[in-house]
């Protein structure tokens, strides 16, 4: 609901000012042009606000994705681009429908961090060829183009595109430490342009872009290349999931009284990725830099995000010719320090400082972003962070051997309970008993010697999993064919479902070796020690 359309629409405003240079610069690195990146800051802005689950976000294009499109343009043209939009809107959609969007929040922040730094550089990378003024090299790896630029750049300086695009980058990364809530990026863009039309600086512009949106069309299907698609579809579907979520997940922390719904972002998004390509627009996610600004300059509800795709669709309408005198090297320096104010220098910091696991995933997932693939860095990055996870976690599990306490047996001399406790010893197990522990744990339970009857206390026992379980039943079987009696107390009631259903302790539970408490259990091998005559001197 609208409580305060005014403040809503100012909100709006802003982030269109915001957007216009992202939209157009993310379009042209994209390679499928400035009008793509305007296609889909309305298209899929206006729809994803409509359906998606935060009332907060702002969808459009984004660094990332421009950076996941560029070998797909590069291998397919831009009709496979448009094709994989309308397959990873399927997807997403169908992510929507099976509750995944909740999985999401599982990524850790490492992770998170990386992916941005990443990202960042990419951005940095993309935008070297227009700032030099010298044509990108035919390669989606971005540290080659980059290269090949300055190179190009050497042999025949551009120095006024060089001039043009670190003014402009210097300009916002400056204005946005003194005034950040004013648009600057707009502004250092807007001056950059008519000081260039009214000097005649040689300079590369955006060219001509059509005066409105075209008319929707599903002509660049071509049903014969789906099959080569469905991975880059899978894989931008990914990355626009990821990407959204994230975005909403800081439109949360922003706001007050504000959450999102995962699942309803996933759908929003996919309904935006399935229409935005029949206007010729590029994929999109929800765009963290624009949420920010969204949430900071006072929105309140989608209102705000429809009034920025609004405003957007009427520049495309009214003002298309002004917006092709725009030089390139501007854009580029616009996206220069978009990528510079990317990073969380503090977060980052804090991570390095935090632990070697975190450090580790970090840089492990910005060197894949910048050298392999976007979601096969994330993945990477999950599966290292929770490796470490899994080590730290099976670092507490332990198996401590525990003397024999003597109020257990309060009605024992000092003689009878030394010779109970030469016989009988208690381990006590604690923490998660699962695969990555319990084979280094229960190994060490196996090679007891010199006792006759080894008690478990598993009270503490945290977790325990298949291999737990099994593991466990190895090392008991062990020990009772050395003759050693194993009696289990204290299983909680949530660990006797793995421990039954594997037949661990069916054979203990028949003969009467598993208890509540270890008061009971030690009563119970007392008992034994003294009927099979190993003490045959106790008192029962």
């Amino acid at each position: 609901m609208c409580r305060r359309p005014r403040q809503d629409l100012l909100a709006g405003l802003t982030v269109a000012v915001v957007a216009l240079p992202l939209a157009l610069g993310f379009g042209v690195s994209s390679g499928l042009g400035a009008a793509s990146g305007l296609a889909t800051a309305v298209v899929a802005g206006s729809l994803a606000a409509l359906f998606g689950g935060s009332d907060l976000q702002v969808s459009g294009t984004s660094g990332a994705m421009t950076v996941m499109l560029m070998p797909i343009m590069d291998t397919h043209g831009a009709t496979g681009v448009l094709t994989v939009g309308v397959l990873a809107g399927l997807l997403l959609v169908m992510l929507a429908l099976t509750g995944a969007g909740r999985c999401m929040a599982l990524v850790p922040a490492p992770v998170v961090a990386g992916f941005t730094v990443g990202i960042a550089c990419v951005i940095g990378l993309q935008q070297v060829p227009h700032a030099l003024g010298v044509e990108p090299e035919d390669s989606h790896k971005v540290a080659i183009v980059a290269w090949h630029a300055v190179l190009d750049f050497l042999g025949r300086p551009h120095w006024w595109a060089m001039l043009v695009a670190v003014a402009v980058a210097a300009a916002v990364l400056l204005a946005a430490r003194v005034r950040p809530s004013l648009p600057f990026a707009l502004l250092a863009v807007a001056v950059v342009t008519v000081v260039a039309e009214l000097t005649g600086l040689p300079l590369a512009r955006i060219g001509d872009l059509p005066a409105g949106l075209p008319a929707p069309s599903l002509g660049f299907l071509d049903p014969g290349a789906l099959p080569a698609l469905i991975a880059p579809a899978v894989a931008v579907a990914a990355l626009a999931a990821l990407e959204s979520l994230l975005s909403a997940s800081v439109a949360d922390g922003l706001s007050s009284g504000h959450r999102h719904d995962p699942d309803r972002e996933l759908f929003g998004q996919g309904v935006a990725n399935l229409v935005t390509p029949l206007f010729g627009g590029m994929p999109g996610t929800g765009a963290i830099v624009r949420t920010a600004v969204n949430v900071r300059s006072g929105a309140q509800s989608r209102l705000a995000a429809l009034a920025h795709a609004a405003i957007l669709a009427a520049i495309v309408y009214t003002a298309a010719g002004l917006v092709a005198k725009i030089p390139l090297a501007a854009l580029a320096g616009v996206l220069l320090a978009t990528s510079v104010r990317m990073v969380e220098v503090d977060t980052v910091r804090g991570m390095f400082r935090s632990t070697r696991g975190d450090a580790a995933v970090l840089v492990l997932t910005a060197v894949a972003t910048l050298t392999l693939d976007t979601v096969l860095a994330v993945i990477l990055g999950l599966v290292v962070a929770g490796a470490l996870a899994l080590r730290a976690m099976a670092r507490n599990a332990r198996l401590d051997a525990e003397p024999l306490r003597h109020d257990l047996q309060p009605h024992h001399t000092e003689d009878e309970h030394a010779q109970l406790a030469e016989h009988i010893v208690t381990y006590r197990l604690a923490g998660p008993l699962f695969f990555a522990a319990a084979h280094r744990l229960l190994m060490e339970l196996s090679e007891v010697t010199d006792v006759s009857v080894v008690v478990l206390r598993m009270s503490r026992v945290t977790t325990i999993d298949a291999s737990g379980a099994l593991v466990l039943g190895n090392a008991i079987e062990r020990l009772e064919r050395r003759g050693i009696s194993v009696y289990v107390s204290g299983i909680p009631d949530r660990h006797h479902q793995p421990l039954q259903a594997l037949g661990v302790l069916a054979r203990l539970d028949r003969a009467g070796q598993v208890f509540a408490t270890t008061d009971e259990a030690i009563a119970a091998a007392r008992d034994r020690l003294h009927n099979t005559g190993v003490l045959p001197h106790l008192a029962g």
